[in-house]
């Protein structure tokens, strides 16, 4: 099976830059694409697809660090690089906290510019893999009957088989069938892991 793209979205309005990162992204592998500015950016005919953006901090009009912004506000985060001409620490706090991976400065070093783009799927890799496991552990859950997840709730809280057989009003025996029913469906081992189930579903 093909493996997918790992497309960068490079946007910067200094054209001799675009360029220049543009051909080297594409020469190391990347599906590159260039865009004169943020609003082209957001005006592209095409769909976002999965990847990672490389964004000048300061062009007219929209800014790289405004973009950065706007889509971790709309939870739309997608692992960025910023790069700059100028070096403002508080743009560089500003970028962080909004979540860029790297803050890289003009004339921007090839090796260091990849390794930052690299670490960007890091992040991008190491989301997917937390989406996929989150979403096994919801469908896990999702096979527990109410009885069953009232029982995982408990053991989460730390009561014991009789403290849970007293809270709900059934023996023990009931209890513990209940739990090894819980341990085979989710296919927890222990009880540490039924209670990593119960905070993180």
């Amino acid at each position: 099976m093909k493996p997918a793209p790992r497309i960068v979205y490079l946007i910067d309005d200094d054209t001799d830059v675009r360029d220049a990162l543009i051909l080297l992204l594409r020469t190391m592998g990347f599906t590159a694409r260039p865009f004169p500015g943020v609003q082209a950016f957001l005006d592209r005919p095409d769909p976002l697809q999965d990847g990672c953006l490389v964004v000048d901090i300061r062009m007219p009009g929209t800014s790289g660090l405004q973009l950065l912004e706007r889509m971790a506000g709309e939870a739309a985060r997608m692992p960025t690089v910023m790069i700059t001409g100028h070096g403002d620490v508080a743009a560089c706090r500003r970028a962080f906290k909004a979540g860029a991976v790297d803050f890289l400065t003009k004339p921007v070093d090839e090796q260091v510019l990849l390794e930052a783009v690299e670490a960007a799927f890091a992040v991008f890799d190491a989301g997917k893999l937390a989406q996929a496991v989150r979403a096994d552990r919801e469908a896990l859950l999702g096979r527990l009957t109410p009885r069953e997840r009232e029982i995982l709730d408990l053991v989460a809280a730390g009561r014991s088989t009789k403290e849970i057989a007293r809270a709900l009003d059934v023996s023990p025996r009931t209890v513990e069938t209940h739990r090894a029913n819980l341990a085979e469906k989710l296919g927890a081992g222990s009880v540490a892991e039924m209670v990593r189930f119960a905070l993180e579903g």
